[in-house]
């Protein structure tokens, strides 16, 4: 599926960033091109996509803090410059735009769906939204940001791809280094869902195009991906029990948003060698997602690659009442209650990012 990117915030930026390099390195071709918008022109800087600062009026090119309703508020005002430089790069051929952010941040957290509803006014082609939530370590302010960051940008995409932080985080990892891990697997793991149908190598048999994905994300509310992969056997007959069981795991321990399995729609794509992929353990794989999800439509198909191993994707649309949601929901308006009843920092009254310190 051809799409354009569009990042939002430092977390946004970096993914729109990994995303593109993705696809650019692999020659899919599903990405048209990439543009990140903040309000820290630091977080710019260290982009090597198109880029553009905004609210400098505001906040002098230092970002809004944490505060996403001035991340909203920004985003509203300079919107008709956005979309100015926005005209042009998203081309004819682009069967989606993407808007990414972190939810949990001040410029993401709110920028995104502000930005989402005035694409929405202009462009006839779907906008999904790829939001990722904070981990549960973080503080109490992306918890509460997130909260209300993922209400509007579900009301105001398409469909929001919803990423988890603590599902794809590795253990023992620093933040740091748990950030760069998930931003990969995202690029990864969304890049090859983005590919399939772009850049086919070989001749499958039922070979996924843009369509599918379209449609298994028409129901709007909130989707996921799962993803897991194993070492294909040369004869295809002996890889029907790697499709079923990598189904499995991409659904039950890979997908972005953990524990989340009943879904309106869903999609299960095959990604291999077109002579090591077994039709019938897609078939397979898919019956058993029909179960699984509980959804009447299911859709199931190839991604032809020259790999010796065979990769699994999990594409599930209508996540909106899943209890992992539901969960994160009331540790947000939980953290939101701490917030309204500590007292307030007056140190912070006096923080001014234009201004030395005096010692």
């Amino acid at each position: 599926m051809k799409v354009a990117l569009i990042g939002v915030g430092q977390a946004g930026g970096k993914i729109a960033q990994a995303l593109a390099e993705f696809d650019y390195n692999r020659e899919f071709g599903a990405v048209m091109g990439a543009f990140a918008v903040n309000t820290a022109r630091a977080d710019l800087q260290n982009l090597d996509i198109d880029t553009m600062l905004i609210g400098q009026d505001r906040v002098k090119g230092h970002g809004v803090g944490g505060d996403n309703e001035l991340g909203a508020e920004i985003m509203q005002q300079e919107a008709t410059e956005v979309m100015d430089e926005l005209d042009g790069r998203i081309t004819s051929k682009a069967e989606a735009i993407i808007v990414v952010a972190g939810l949990g941040g001040g410029t993401g957290s709110g920028g995104a769906p502000m930005l989402t509803r005035k694409l929405q006014r202009i462009h006839d082609i779907p906008i999904y939204g790829l939001g990722v939530l904070p981990g549960r370590d973080e503080g109490a302010i992306y918890q509460a940001n997130a909260g209300r960051s993922l209400k509007t940008f579900t009301r105001e995409a398409d469909s929001l791809l919803l990423i988890d932080n603590d599902a794809w985080h590795s253990s023992g990892e620093s933040v740091e280094e748990g950030f760069d891990t998930i931003n990969n697997r995202i690029a990864e793991r969304v890049g090859l869902l983005l590919a399939a149908g772009e850049a086919v190598e070989g001749v499958g048999e039922s070979v996924v195009d843009s369509s599918e994905i379209i449609n298994t994300l028409k129901t709007g509310g909130i989707a996921s991906l799962g993803y897991a992969s194993a070492k294909a056997d040369e004869d295809a007959g002996e890889n029907i029990n790697v499709i079923t069981s990598t189904a499995r795991k991409a659904l039950l321990t890979g997908t972005s948003l953990p524990n989340a399995v009943q879904a309106d729609t869903a999609l299960l794509v095959a990604a291999g060698h077109p002579d090591r992929i077994a039709r019938k353990g897609v078939e397979r794989a898919r019956k058993w997602l029909e179960e699984e999800t509980g959804s009447l439509e299911v859709r199931g198909g190839d991604f032809p690659l020259n790999s010796e191993n065979i990769a699994t994707l999990v594409l599930l649309g209508g996540l909106q009442g899943s209890q992992r949601v539901q969960e994160f929901m009331d540790r947000a308006s939980e953290a939101a209650k701490r917030r309204e009843q500590e007292p307030e920092d007056t140190v912070d009254d006096f923080e001014n990012e234009e201004l030395d310190n005096l010692f």
